[in-house]
């Protein structure tokens, strides 16, 4: 099966009635720049970089720019040596000037690289977490670029740890635990939040998102109290700033949400100040700060779990340079003995299977996986979240096809 042709397809969905708001992003159209590569037979790889609209097309443009190389490249061979030519575009000797390893060259990569993974998988008849688990340790050290990483994960210990004892199989019958972060969009009012929050206990949910950084303090935590109250102490509430906090309102609000017991507070403040994060990770709210939605590269997710700043490591494969990237911070994860939470920018379906190699190849706890169903119409094979669970796919690939 070989590579013939590289199809962009910019996708996008305008949400309504206050969905997908937060603290800073208050009007997102959900969108995709897809790499789609074609072959010389029936099988199309999918990849997505998702994006809140504006600035899509440079995506897609850039997924042109970057993707030449596979052309005429057969599947198998290309997959083999796959860290390697993730390097080699990534190092694009005038390209990487616009990173390096970040923004919209990053995304496209992450597009592409997601192409080939759902390719592959597809061209094997398997699902993408199957193909994961059956694929030898050096086989898939070969699909990760660990460049950067050395004085913290070496290659020898990247394998050690894909070598392990596998755990942790009954979620290949009993699902994914779930939570819902659609129930606590910040542009929802309380008599809309009220009504998700018994909607979402009612789906069997005993996890959910609040988003916090309302202009007036006191909103957060009235909302956030309310949320409490009606989910009781046995469920798990999740704090969301979407970065809107300096380090001085962060550490005001951290402790005041802190009597609530928010499982995590995320993204406190800006994605770039790991000094901020380190403090209230440690200082603060003790092990209650999450973030990675917006690190670019597994470089930066280093420098967060070498200096303690962060408890819940949010690696989203769609942001960061794909799966072979996302596997690489995961590996780094389990090195520092902290659990994947991933962010979902791909609404959940290619994320429920890298959260099932986490689980069983490296042993990460399986806290939760993110649930947003506001795009399930949009893909040929949405994933299935039933009493608060991910179903486990069974199409092969990635389940990333859009309708």
């Amino acid at each position: 099966m070989t590579i013939t042709q590289v199809v962009v397809r910019d996708a996008r969905f305008p949400l309504s009635d206050g969905a997908g708001t937060d603290s800073l992003h208050t009007n997102p159209v959900y969108s995709y720049a897809t790499a789609l590569l074609h072959t010389d037979s029936q099988t199309t790889g999918t990849g997505l970089a998702f994006t809140l609209g504006g600035g899509n097309e440079l995506v897609c443009q850039a997924i042109q720019l970057l993707a030449e190389p596979l052309l005429g490249r057969e599947v198998e061979e290309l997959m083999a040596q796959l860290g390697a030519l993730q390097r080699h575009l990534a190092d694009h000797p005038q390209l990487r000037w616009l990173g390096p390893h970040k923004g919209v060259v990053q995304l496209a990569l992450a597009a592409i690289n997601n192409a080939c993974w759902d390719l592959w998988a597809k061209s094997r008849g398997v699902p993408l977490w199957k193909l994961l688990l059956e694929l030898a340790p050096e086989e898939l050290l070969a699909t990760l670029d660990l460049s950067y990483l050395d004085d913290a994960l070496t290659k020898e210990q990247a394998l050690e740890l894909l070598r392990q004892s596998r755990t942790q199989t009954h979620l290949l019958t009993e699902g994914y635990p779930g939570y819902d972060t659609s129930a606590g969009w910040l542009g929802y009012d309380d008599a809309r939040l009220s009504e998700n929050i018994k909607k979402s206990l009612g789906a069997g949910f005993t996890a959910l998102k609040l988003k916090v950084g309302s202009d007036d303090f006191a909103r957060d935590l009235r909302r956030a109290t309310l949320v409490r109250n009606a989910i009781g102490d046995a469920a798990s509430l999740m704090c969301d700033a979407n970065q809107k906090w300096s380090l001085l309102e962060a550490e005001v609000a951290c402790r005041a949400l802190a009597p609530l017991k928010p499982l995590w507070i995320e993204e406190p403040t800006h994605p770039d100040d790991l000094l901020a994060h380190q403090r209230l990770n440690i200082e603060v709210v003790p092990g209650r700060i999450a973030s990675g939605e917006h690190f670019p590269n597994r470089i930066v997710f280093k420098n967060y779990l070498q200096a303690d700043a962060l408890a819940y490591v949010q690696a989203d494969a769609v942001r960061l340079a794909g799966v072979s990237e996302f596997l690489a911070v995961s590996l780094l994860a389990k090195k520092f003995g902290k659990p994947i939470v991933p962010h979902v920018g791909d609404m959940g379906q290619l994320h429920q299977h890298l959260v099932l190699f986490n689980a069983i190849m490296l042993g990460q706890e399986p806290v939760f996986l993110e649930h947003i169903p506001h795009l399930k119409p949009h893909f040929v094979h949405p994933a299935q979240v039933e009493n608060g669970v991910y179903k486990v796919p069974q199409e092969p690939g990635a389940s990333c096809d859009l309708s």
